[in-house]
């Protein structure tokens, strides 16, 4: 029996436990969620209200009018997060590259807060979030690239990653300031920047939910390309890949998704950093199998922020964010180290 067709295999097997484990534990994740908060509800209860909803029952009442909603954002959140994070690294062949170190959520950010303190928006607010914070992230990250493609040493790793942080700096400093000059849309808009999923509607979610899926597709069409993409640019443009269209794809579904991401739930950092590691881990680096585990290990990651987020100090909320970035800073520093020696 030939050796290649077995690893195949054993890779697929363990693709495949990895991504039922993940399915599982997002399940309890979600069950939990729902049932934490200042009124605990069990389990069975939860499940009952999903799937047997009486509207003459509080509990149930709860779990759907009040608690669904931000368990919807955080999944769709995390899950898009994680999916950007893995066609970053993908894309620019950096183990650092991350939405939230390379300039995208803060390009979004800043790019929502201008426009809302201006007055500016492309019809229905909630509509038009998505679309400008997109626009913001993929105009930074644009920038952020042609810098680090300057000079004589070209694009490396280390300067697109010290381009990033520092544009990313940058962008949030104007924001800070925008802030500053204009309290109104500082009060909006201070626990969104924190990185918050509470405060949501589904006016907000749906459209927010449509460009996180046109990326997510995007991302998948475009999957067995970057596979090739990795192989270096001569090899791939052998095998007939057009690098200056998937590159520009790429950017456009890191920018939806991005974009979906921020308009909801705010700048959150560093989902997209972890996730992808870890599902490497155990799915090796053919981006098929990365992208679909990198969306079910997002959304669990944010969902246990969350959690953590909501019962920590109970009865007291974090936003969602400190949590994410409490444990992905000092990860960063530890990636650091191991891949810039």
């Amino acid at each position: 029996m030939s050796a290649v067709p077995l690893v195949a295999r054993r890779r697929a097997g363990r693709t495949g436990m990895t991504f039922v484990v993940l399915l599982l534990l997002l399940l309890a994740a979600g069950i939990a969620h729902l049932g934490l908060g200042a009124r605990y509800i069990a389990p069975p209860a939860v499940i009952r209200a999903l799937v047997d909803f009486d509207a003459r029952n509080f509990d149930h009442r709860v779990i759907v009018s009040l608690r669904l909603l931000r368990l919807v954002a955080a999944l769709f959140t995390g899950a898009a997060l994680g999916v950007a994070g893995a066609l970053l690294q993908s894309v620019i062949r950096n183990p650092l590259g991350e939405p939230h170190i390379l300039g995208l959520n803060a390009g979004a950010a800043l790019a929502v807060v201008a426009t809302t303190a201006l007055g500016v928006s492309l019809g229905d607010s909630s509509f038009s979030r998505p679309l400008i914070a997109a626009g913001g992230a993929a105009a930074l990250f644009s920038l952020v690239m042609a810098l680090s493609a300057a000079g004589r040493a070209g694009f490396t790793p280390m300067k697109v990653t010290l381009c990033g942080v520092a544009l990313s700096t940058f962008a949030s400093s104007i924001t800070a300031a925008i802030l500053i000059f204009d309290e109104q849309t500082l009060l909006s808009m201070r626990t969104w920047l924190a990185g918050d999923l509470a405060g949501l509607n589904w006016a907000l979610i749906q459209p927010a939910a449509f460009a996180a899926l046109a990326g997510f597709v995007l991302a998948l069409w475009l999957s067995p390309s970057l596979n090739m993409l990795a192989l270096g640019d001569s090899m791939a443009r052998g095998l007939g890949v057009s690098l200056v269209r998937t590159r520009v794809l790429s950017l456009l579904a890191i920018a939806l998704l991005c974009g979906a991401a921020v308009s909801v739930a705010g700048p959150i950092g560093f989902i997209g950093l972890v996730v992808p590691h870890m599902v490497r881990r155990f799915a090796g680096d053919d981006l098929r199998a990365v992208v679909p585990l990198s969306a079910l290990g997002g959304a669990l990651l944010l969902l246990l922020a969350d959690i953590a987020a909501r019962m920590l100090l109970s009865p007291q909320e974090l936003a969602t964010g400190v949590m994410t970035a409490l444990v992905g800073a000092p990860l960063f520093i530890v990636l650091a180290a191991r891949f810039f020696k």
